[in-house]
């Protein structure tokens, strides 16, 4: 055997023994190795803690009772909880799920405004969408009478100084809440000739309205509609 073929034969025979040498730490688990990661299967964030017997633990669901309590927070904060308003509020709530005191306030001070204003442009289309058939024909009567003078309104809406809602109920599928809403508005009627006929464009003038707005709790629309006004003297 020549130097060439023993320094062959001694690689060969190290590389023998450093393979049976990984093979033996390699090979040998020990409890602690990850498995092999799926790309999908869930991530354990969403697995949820888990008990000895590898059972998932369900998080606690809030009680019904504690839904009962807190169901209608909104309708005790507007009406003293033995009052009738109170009473009709949490009825309507009742029969109607999707129904918010705080967020039907928001939405008819915006209502309000626009109803206001679309009167006072003659925006027909505006108000169409807002008011039932009975109020819109009586808005519409009112614009073209106007129209027909030839008198033209200049307004400036200042802002809702108060919105409350004073009555609350439930005919047959219809919601019907009722507000005294006191407004601030800068309003003038001035005829064809440009002469001013009604209101003053110096003087904000408080305005006091009881309108009721109305909705069918059958009805897929959320929308609200005004079906009848008055002004308090």
């Amino acid at each position: 055997m020549g130097f060439s073929d023993f320094i062959t034969l001694f690689f060969l025979v190290a590389a023998v023994l450093i393979f049976l040498q990984l093979r033996s730490v390699l090979g040998r688990r020990t409890g602690n190795e990850k498995p092999p990661f799926d790309p999908y299967s869930p991530r354990d964030v969403a697995k949820g803690p888990v008990t000895d017997d590898n059972k998932v633990v369900t998080l606690p669901r809030r009680s019904e009772t504690e839904d009962d309590e807190n169901r209608f927070a909104e309708a005790d904060a507007l009406a003293p909880v033995d009052s009738a308003l109170n009473g009709s509020l949490r009825e309507v709530m009742t029969r109607d799920p999707s129904f918010r005191p705080k967020e039907f306030l928001n939405g008819a001070r915006m209502a309000y405004e626009m109803i206001v204003m679309g009167f006072a442009d003659g925006d027909r289309k505006t108000l169409k969408n807002l008011l039932s058939k009975e109020v819109f024909d009586g808005f519409e009567a009112a614009i073209s009478e106007r129209e027909g003078r030839g008198e033209v309104v200049k307004s400036t809406f200042v802002g809702i100084e108060k919105a409350d809602i004073t009555q609350a109920g439930i005919r047959d599928s219809e919601v019907q809440i009722t507000l005294r809403i006191v407004s601030q508005l800068i309003s003038a009627t001035y005829d064809k000739d440009g002469k001013l006929v009604d209101g003053d464009p110096d003087t904000v003038a408080e305005v006091d309205d009881i309108w009721t707005f109305s909705r069918d709790v059958r009805s897929r629309d959320p929308n609200w509609k005004l079906i009848a006004t008055e002004s308090e003297q």
